[in-house]
């Protein structure tokens, strides 16, 4: 290969390595959405669940389902999370039977069609429905997604089951910024990042700005991408009354206790994953001396 092919073939693997650095950086510098104008910046927030050795704390838990059951559940399902898991190992933690009274007493019945006769609707014509049991799913207040638009003047509540696997945070700077927050979350097993945006969501309403035009039946929240949301603000201080008096009645509280519940219901094998995590790294640890000390013995006669 003559000194010009080489020095051609090197400026052109220069200008690809360029491009695709060009590429990688205006994707990351972007915005979080055309339509979302500027990038929003979402605080992280310390939860008890965060990192390698986070759990659950069960009695925010159980604040946090009382805010779901009180003010969530007027729109929103919880379609993935049984009314059985309510009472589960690592998760709230209630009373099985209290739990069992909750589902017969849960406002959305369950479908228990069709009849012997095989129609979905009774001989009044009512559709077929009882009440729920341990084994059957947290449904919200609609029967299909069409109702649901009906009553939300179009807009879709969606499904929390795994809301905050759904959501995330974003970075917005440099690809050599990028790597480094990509490093430091890796050491730090940082998964909290819907956590983090549900909570600056439900904190995040507000009066907009003068100079924003806002949409009629839309919201103003600055941790929403466009900052124009169909649902209005659902907390409001004082309006869940914890058992518990020493726990703040505010908007911020609540934030946090219901967007922990919902951290669970996503995830409801998180201190199991992260013991079994523990346990497999002590097992390839040793496994590791192992196969060390046998080297050594198998090769120590090797000069």
């Amino acid at each position: 290969m003559s000194q010009f092919s080489r020095i051609t073939g090197f400026v052109r693997g220069a200008v690809a390595v360029a491009a695709a650095l060009g590429v990688i950086s205006s994707i990351t510098s972007a915005p979080a959405a055309a339509a979302g104008g500027e990038p929003i910046h979402i605080d992280r927030q310390s939860w008890s669940f965060a990192g390698v050795r986070g759990k659950f704390d069960k009695d925010q838990l159980q604040r946090g389902f009382q805010v779901y059951q009180e003010v969530c559940a007027a729109c929103h399902g919880l379609k993935r999370v049984y009314f059985r898991n309510l009472s589960e190992p690592g998760g709230p933690g209630f009373n099985a039977e209290a739990v069992k009274a909750l589902a017969a007493s849960w406002p959305n019945q369950i479908f228990d069609g069709p009849n012997e006769e095989g129609s979905i609707a009774n001989r009044k014509g009512a559709i077929i429905k009882r009440p729920a049991r341990l084994s059957d799913p947290i449904l919200g207040p609609y029967d299909n997604d069409n109702q649901a638009r009906a009553a939300q003047n179009g807009a879709l509540p969606p499904d929390l089951s795994i809301i905050t696997k759904a959501r995330g945070v974003e970075y917005h700077g440099g690809v050599i910024g990028h790597i480094g927050y990509m490093m430091r979350d890796i050491v730090n097993g940082y998964q909290e990042g819907g956590a983090d945006y549900m909570h600056a969501l439900l904190t995040g309403y507000t009066k907009p700005p003068a100079d924003f035009k806002l949409s009629d039946g839309m919201s103003y929240n600055k941790a929403f991408p466009g900052h124009q949301i169909a649902m209005t603000e659902p907390l409001s201080d004082g309006r869940v009354k914890y058992q518990n008096e020493s726990v703040p009645r505010t908007v911020a509280q609540y934030s946090r206790d219901v967007t922990a519940f919902l951290a669970w219901a996503a995830d409801p094998r998180l201190e199991e994953r992260k013991s079994m995590g523990w346990i497999v790294m002590l097992y390839l640890l040793v496994t590791c001396v192992l196969l060390y000390a046998a080297k050594r013995k198998l090769w120590s006669s090797v000069h």
